[in-house]
């Protein structure tokens, strides 16, 4: 690949943008996101065309592993489990009001 064009630049952004949106994992989408932004507005006043040549092909290898992640992070999606105190253990009582007591061992 010879000299990127701004076109070419900006065409790997919104890739990264994009490709990042995909993550199912809040954590990893934000993070993903952050990453590009930061990374293209740290380089954005760069002028030398070799540095520039080299960042893009780096850019285009975190592309690929970012579509590989995405896709694997989609075959591992878990249900949120949601655990609330309710009524656990045996009843205790006979009459009314329902006393609860929590198990404390295997029977």
């Amino acid at each position: 690949m010879s000299n990127p064009t701004a076109f070419e630049v900006r065409s790997l952004y919104r890739s990264l943008l994009r490709t990042s949106k995909q993550f199912s994992a809040y954590n990893f989408r934000e993070y993903a996101t952050r990453r590009t932004k930061d990374a293209f507005r740290e380089h954005s006043t760069l002028s030398d065309e070799r540095r520039i040549q080299e960042l893009m092909q780096k850019g285009l290898k975190e592309l690929q592993v970012l579509k590989r992640q995405t896709v694997v992070s989609q075959f591992f999606q878990l249900d949120r489990l949601v655990v609330e105190g309710g009524k656990t253990g045996r009843q205790k009582g006979n009459e009314g009001g329902i006393v609860r007591q929590k198990d404390q061992g295997w029977d």
